[in-house]
């Protein structure tokens, strides 16, 4: 199904390119309110784990599962190693298989977010579909896909002031149309973010 997705066809940012400095941390104020919420231990771990997607941002790191996996030990507060077995998700609705391969076909798509010709949101959004599906952690792969598109986004010099849109709704392996709507939706969200950072408001 992944390779079906016209991801080149997504919805084009329309703004201005460039960083830019969003009005509100989207992805912290998530996490001190839906995170928090739920547990503080676990807004606390996230937002460790936020600390260091920016910092590996910042300093060009490439997107591999040993760096997932650092951020995923901040998140769970214990080591994340890849999974070896199934691993199921929306109550055994969906399940991820386990082959000896699974690692380096996972590694070769999380190398895909760095792939020049496709859009920043197209990318961010594929790899975070990529962290729901391979599944590569025991657990917090919901957690981990997030990071991960702040991650990508990052990269471009790009942040979100809002990101509950993404956060939020359940998504499915099987539904090649989700999966370029998600990649709509990171590239509505930034066009706003950018023009309220531009004006102030």
């Amino acid at each position: 199904m992944r390779e079906s997705v016209p991801w080149g066809e997504a919805r084009p940012v329309e703004t201005s390119e460039g960083e830019f400095v969003p009005v509100r941390d989207g992805a912290e104020h998530d996490i001190r309110t839906h995170d928090h919420a739920r547990s503080p231990q676990r807004a606390e771990g996230m937002s460790e784990a936020l600390a260091r997607v920016r910092a590996d941002a910042a300093s060009e790191a490439r997107p591999t599962f040993a760096l997932l996996a650092g951020w995923q030990r901040r998140v769970l507060g214990r080591p994340a190693p890849f999974r070896t077995g199934a691993a199921f998700a929306k109550g055994g609705r969906e399940r991820y298989g386990a082959w000896p391969d699974l690692p380096i076909r996972f590694a070769e798509c999380l190398a895909q977010s760095d792939e020049p010709g496709t859009p920043p949101a197209s990318r961010a959004a594929r790899a975070y579909l990529d962290v729901c599906f391979f599944h590569p952690f025991e657990d917090g792969n919901g957690r981990s896909a997030f990071l991960t598109l702040v991650f990508v986004l990052a990269r471009e010099g790009v942040a979100l002031d809002q990101v509950g849109p993404i956060r939020r709704p359940v998504r499915h392996a099987d539904d090649p149309e989700d999966a370029l709507a998600l990649a709509d939706l990171v590239a509505v969200l930034i066009d706003p973010a950018r023009g309220r950072a531009v004006s102030g408001r």
